[in-house]
C-alpha cells in the first residue's frame, strides 16, 4: 500500500474551503436528506440545521496501491467448520465500526455531518425565485455604493490624481512665470538688436544691464518650484444610492367552518416556508395578511397564524380587500405585487364568477404572480374549476396547485416558486 502525503501548510480558512468543496460533490444525498427533513419536520422549525448521513459506499476515494502480481503461494491453518470452496457469510449486525445494527447479516458504515442554519436553507431554497420579476420602480433607500465623485484638493494620499495633480502644476507654473517670460523675451531681443551694432561705451554699458537683468530673470523663472503642494489634486468619492426593487407580497387564507383544524395548519405551514422564503431573498418586501370567510379582515402575522375566528365563505371578500389595500398603499407603477391563496375551495356558486372578474379585471393588470392552493383531499370545488379557466387565460400570471398532505407542502412550494428561465419581462 502507498501512501501520498501532503505536506504543504494550511492556509486561512482551509476548513471552510474544504467543506463547501465537500457539500458541492455530495450535494445530490444532501439534497435528498434536506427533502425528507422538509417533510418530517414543522415548517416552524426550519432555521436550524440538520444532520446529514452518507453511507460509506458512497464516499469512496481514488487511491494508489500496488496490484497483488506474480504468484503467491499461501498455507492457512485447517478447521472443523468449512471445507475448501464454502462462502463465509457477513457478521451479524455489522463489521462494528460505526455502521446501524442490522439482524439481516448486513451492515454498512455511514458518515454522519451536521448542516448549520445557513447550508440547510441554501439546500431549501436552492433553484427558487419569486418569478417574472419586473423592476418597476427602483428605489436606493438602504444599499448605497462608492462612485466617483469629482475631483477635490484635499483628501487622502492614496486617492492622488497624478494626472490632474502635474497638469494644475504646469497651468500654476505658467500663470506664475508669464510676465517674467515676457519681459525676458523683450531683453533677449533688445540684446540681441545691440549686438549687431557698432562697438560704443553707451553699447557696451547696455549690453552689460541687459545681461545682468535676463540673468536676474532666468534665476527668478527656475526659482518657481516645478511642483508645489497646492498643485496636489484628489479623486473624490461619494456614497450613491443602489436602486433596490420594492415588493409586496399579499397572504390569502381561508378560516370558514369548512376549513378543517388539518387544513388550516396545511395552510398555515404554507405561509410560514413562504414568509421565510420572502424575507430571506428580499430585503425591501412588504407582507400583508389577510384572513377571510364571510368577510375579509388584514390582520397581523399573529393573528393569522392563530387566530380561533371562524365563518362561512365568500372568497371575493378577501379579494376585493386586496385590491382596496393595493389601490391606497402599493400602486402598482412604484411596487412589484405579488399574492398566494390558500383555501379549500369551498365557495358560494355565485361568488366564483365574482372572484374570476376582480381577478381578470382588477388584480391581475396590477400583478407580477398570484398563486393558489387547494388545500383538500377530495375531489375539486367550483372555485378550482373557476380559476382553471383564469389559469388557461393567465399562464405566466396566475398557477393552482393542490395540497393533499403535509409531504405536498415543499414540493407544491417548489413548482409554484420555481426559478424561471425565460428572461425577466421590462
Amino acid at each position: 500500500m502507498s501512501f501520498i502525503v501532503d505536506r504543504r501548510l494550511n492556509g486561512r480558512n482551509k476548513s471552510t474551503i474544504n467543506r463547501q468543496r465537500f457539500l458541492r460533490r455530495y450535494r445530490d444525498h444532501i439534497r435528498e436528506a434536506v427533502d425528507s427533513a422538509v417533510n418530517q419536520r414543522s415548517i416552524r422549525d426550519m432555521e436550524r440545521g440538520e444532520r446529514i448521513v452518507i453511507p460509506r459506499k458512497d464516499l469512496s476515494e481514488p487511491q494508489f496501491q500496488h496490484g497483488p502480481g506474480g504468484r503467491r503461494t499461501i498455507v492457512h491453518p485447517g478447521n472443523r467448520e468449512f471445507q475448501r470452496g464454502d462462502r463465509i457469510a457477513r457478521p451479524q449486525g455489522g463489521d462494528g465500526q460505526g455502521g446501524q445494527a442490522s439482524n439481516q447479516g448486513e451492515g454498512l458504515d455511514e458518515f454522519a455531518f451536521q448542516l448549520d442554519p445557513r447550508e440547510f436553507l441554501n439546500f431549501l431554497f436552492e433553484g427558487l425565485a419569486l418569478p417574472n420579476l419586473v423592476k418597476r420602480q427602483l428605489r436606493g433607500e438602504s444599499s448605497y455604493r462608492v462612485v466617483h465623485g469629482g475631483i477635490t484638493s484635499e483628501g487622502n494620499p492614496s486617492r492622488i490624481n497624478i494626472v490632474r495633480s502635474m497638469r494644475q502644476a504646469s497651468m500654476r507654473r505658467r500663470a506664475l512665470g508669464a510676465a517674467n517670460r515676457r519681459q525676458l523675451k523683450e531683453l533677449l531681443a533688445e540684446q540681441a538688436q545691440l549686438l549687431q551694432q557698432e562697438q560704443s561705451p553707451p553699447r557696451q554699458a547696455r549690453l552689460a544691464e541687459l545681461t545682468e537683468e535676463i540673468a536676474r530673470r532666468q534665476r527668478r523663472a527656475e526659482r518657481i518650484p516645478f511642483l508645489d503642494t497646492v498643485d496636489l489634486r484628489y479623486n473624490h468619492t461619494v456614497r450613491q444610492p443602489v436602486p433596490v426593487s420594492r415588493a409586496v407580497m399579499f397572504c390569502l387564507m381561508d378560516v370558514s367552518g369548512s376549513m378543517g383544524q388539518n387544513m388550516k395548519e396545511l395552510a398555515k405551514r404554507f405561509f410560514l416556508l413562504l414568509y421565510l422564503f420572502l424575507q430571506r431573498n428580499y430585503k425591501q418586501t412588504d407582507v400583508v395578511f389577510i384572513r377571510h370567510h364571510t368577510s375579509a379582515k388584514e390582520v397581523d402575522e399573529e393573528e393569522f397564524f392563530y387566530s380561533r375566528e371562524t365563518g362561512g365563505t365568500i372568497v371575493s371578500s378577501a379579494l376585493k380587500l386586496t385590491s382596496e389595500i393595493i389601490r391606497e398603499r402599493y400602486p402598482e407603477h412604484e411596487w412589484n405585487i405579488y399574492a398566494a391563496q390558500a383555501s379549500d375551495g369551498d365557495n358560494w356558486n355565485d361568488d366564483s364568477p365574482t372572484c374570476v372578474r376582480i381577478l381578470r379585471e382588477e388584480l391581475l393588470p396590477k400583478m407580477q404572480y398570484f398563486a393558489y392552493v387547494e388545500i383538500m383531499p377530495r375531489r375539486h370545488q367550483a372555485l378550482w374549476e373557476s380559476y382553471s379557466l383564469l389559469q388557461q387565460q393567465h399562464p405566466n400570471a396566475f398557477a393552482l396547485q393542490q395540497i393533499d398532505g403535509p409531504g405536498d407542502i415543499y414540493p407544491v412550494f417548489r413548482e409554484l416558486f420555481r426559478q424561471r428561465m425565460e428572461a425577466p419581462a421590462s
